[in-house]
């Protein structure tokens, strides 16, 4: 690799002191590494680091999956499910990279027209405070209605983000699937569902006076007002992630699954 980057969000606290220190530990390996902010990303690098929070790595691989470009998350934010280290480990994770000791794991991501999403679709009406109609379509066949505050369209990856909050399943981001999980259903029967990756998702507005948003990840949001077709893109985000650094364990570590919430 010749080309690294560095894209840190100057809006997150520590995040340029992480950044500095990053640069120094590539320096001392005489790697020379540009400087990026998220807002203005570019392309042409053969690996990125990533610095900040989950919404940070969310924005930076939706920009580099076009390029086939691995990233790598360093967390200076809070959860940061989709990061590898944190602030205050960077020399080890650097010296396992420049060696190669390191996968890159490919992600499937979700699109609509020219949008993409690495975690989520989320549909809803533009009124808050309301719920909204919606009707859910699989490769165009009428699956069901829903009364609810709106639908969420996940991927394995993004099943641990809003998706698990609304009620929904954690899924392996190596399994070929996506979850629809409806938000607060006013119906006892709704639940969500899991599906094959390779199936087209349709949700139409049951009310064609209202208009409805969609966002992707939680950070881009649009207006419709007819429906929206989601499906697998033929794009996917490219995970640098370090060896001994496995899914559940991420899972124990971040979201203390088996601990005692006096432990907590």
């Amino acid at each position: 690799m010749k080309n690294f980057a560095i894209a840190y969000n100057k809006n997150i606290k520590h995040s340029s002191d992480v950044m500095s220190e990053l640069k120094s530990a590539l320096e001392l390996h005489n790697v020379n590494t540009e400087v990026l902010d998220i807002d203005n990303l570019k392309d042409g690098f053969d690996f990125v680091f990533v610095i900040g929070g989950d919404g940070t790595i969310l924005k930076a691989a939706r920009f580099y999956a076009k390029s086939s470009t691995p990233i790598f998350g360093v967390n200076s934010g809070r959860l940061g499910f989709l990061s590898q280290c944190s602030s205050g480990d960077i020399k080890t994770p650097v010296e396992k990279i420049l060696k190669g000791d390191y996968r890159v794991e490919e992600r499937i991501m979700l699109q609509s027209e020219d949008r993409l999403a690495l975690n989520d679709f989320v549909v809803k009406g533009s009124s808050t405070g309301r719920t909204s109609k919606f009707s859910l379509k699989i490769n165009d066949k009428l699956v069901c209605d829903y009364l609810a505050d709106g639908i969420i369209i996940t991927t394995p990856t993004g099943s641990t983000a809003y998706g698990l909050s609304a009620g929904g399943p954690v899924i392996s981001p190596l399994l070929n699937a996506f979850v629809i999980v409806p938000i607060c259903p006013h119906t006892l029967t709704a639940r969500p569902i899991v599906i094959p990756d390779n199936e087209k998702v349709t949700i139409a507005a049951g009310n064609p006076d209202f208009h409805y948003v969609a966002s992707t990840d939680g950070q881009e949001f649009y207006e419709f007002k007819s429906e929206i077709n989601i499906r697998k893109s033929d794009f996917t985000a490219k995970l640098a992630l370090l060896d001994g650094v496995e899914f559940y364990s991420v899972l124990k570590d971040k979201l203390h699954w088996g601990t005692s919430p006096a432990n907590l």
